[in-house]
């Protein structure tokens, strides 16, 4: 709001709205915002001033001495207020007497009982590939009603490459025992290396593939009961398989589904440009070239860049907390280049820069370029700087 305030007094409200992408009435209502409570006396923190009625240090007193008594010291506040009206004498109301003994901290559940800790959702950190997979198996539809082909695939969640994958006419245990030693011998993997997780279904479960486990070194680690989205690696690759357009409803044969799965797995591992990636491929991140696809080289600590827009004029200096958020923004543009349209056409565009912080962000994940995204430092004439091009991606 800040940058069309400026904008507007040199070009008008209705344009610097249209050129921010900003509805009119969005500024105006912001204009109109009360203004804010004072900083020493937020909402909901007023100091209360003692009601005249209160009872002062010794008759609070009193009521305590008459707690603590004999008579009372093991009954409720409720009993000793109706034994006082019994005896026609009363200090203060129940709930005056529960305060009392709560400033004193004497109100507490008499009864040993357990108190649970604060419960943390477990987690698999993966730093590197090959440190956490997480497989599952799909069903897909064969050529006749109640017949299905079983696909079985195993993920690395730190690249999303698939790393080993099977078709078979059944579900079977020791299918999916071949399928782990084979892949863990193709990675390469070794002893107390890998994390492998996976959902509560029969197969997972087995003897057989814990008995693998054990003997390869591997960890082994489950989805909590009656918890169904605790494998959501496997279940988003399988859901971007099923939602490609050239999906069958069903496949007509075990050749077709075989020949399906792998066009389709090749074009996931290596020309799917991935959102938690940065828009890499999984084959990109997997095999360690992540660096050699940045706009420039990974140890550059600036954090910030500037975007130019030839449509408005403008020019704005984004700030980032981090130089890897800064690079990540890079990659997120630099996928844009082949999209863009010619030259001498309106469109955003980056160049390195020095530590100018205008902006911060730290989450980039799922984030496309648009003007209202960036603040205006100045507006300079159409013909001051030219908009500067990133370079695109190496051969």
């Amino acid at each position: 709001m800040k940058a069309i305030e400026e904008l507007s007094g040199q070009v008008g409200t209705a344009t610097a709205c249209r050129s921010l992408g900003v509805p009119r009435a969005t500024l105006y209502r912001r204009r109109r915002a009360k203004p804010a409570l004072p900083a020493a006396t937020p909402p909901g923190t007023r100091v209360r001033g003692k009601p005249p009625r209160a009872l002062d240090e010794q008759e609070r007193q009193q009521v305590l001495d008459v707690l603590h008594s004999e008579p009372f010291g093991d009954k409720a506040s409720a009993e000793v207020y109706a034994a006082l009206l019994d005896q026609a004498s009363t200090l203060c109301s129940i709930r005056t007497m529960y305060r009392i003994l709560h400033q004193q901290q004497e109100v507490r559940e008499r009864r040993n009982q357990r108190r649970h800790p604060t419960y943390h959702k477990p987690q698999l950190v993966a730093t590197a590939p090959n440190q956490v997979w997480s497989w599952d198996i799909t069903k897909l539809l064969g050529p006749a009603k109640w017949t299905y082909f079983h696909l079985y695939v195993i993920l690395d969640i730190f690249s999303r490459y698939v790393v080993g994958w099977m078709l078979a006419r059944r579900e079977s245990e020791h299918l999916a025992e071949r399928l782990i030693r084979e892949t863990v011998v193709k990675q390469g993997v070794v002893r107390d290396q890998l994390t492998i997780h996976s959902d509560r279904g029969p197969s997972m479960r087995s003897q057989t593939v814990a008995q693998l486990l054990a003997t390869l070194g591997i960890t082994k680690s489950h989805s909590r009961p009656h918890v169904s989205d605790d494998n959501p690696f496997s279940e988003s690759q399988f859901k971007t398989m099923k939602y490609r357009p050239e999906f069958p409803d069903r496949f007509s044969s075990f050749e077709h589904a075989l020949e399906f799965c792998g066009t389709f797995f090749h074009w996931h591992n290596h020309e799917h440009h991935h959102w938690g990636l940065g828009l890499l491929t999984p084959a990109t991140v997997h095999h360690g070239r992540a660096d050699t696809w940045l706009p420039w080289t990974p140890n550059s600590a600036a954090s910030s860049a500037v975007v130019f827009s030839p449509r408005t004029a403008a020019r704005a200096t984004l700030a980032f907390d981090a130089p890897e958020n800064l690079r990540r923004f890079l990659l997120i543009w630099t996928s844009f280049e082949a999209t863009l349209p010619e030259e001498n056409t309106p469109y955003w565009a980056v160049q390195k820069s020095g530590s100018t912080t205008q902006r911060s962000s730290s989450c980039l994940t799922g984030w496309s370029p648009k003007a209202a995204d960036f603040s205006v430092i100045k507006d300079t004439g159409a013909g001051a700087a030219a908009p500067v091009r990133l370079a695109g991606r190496p051969n």
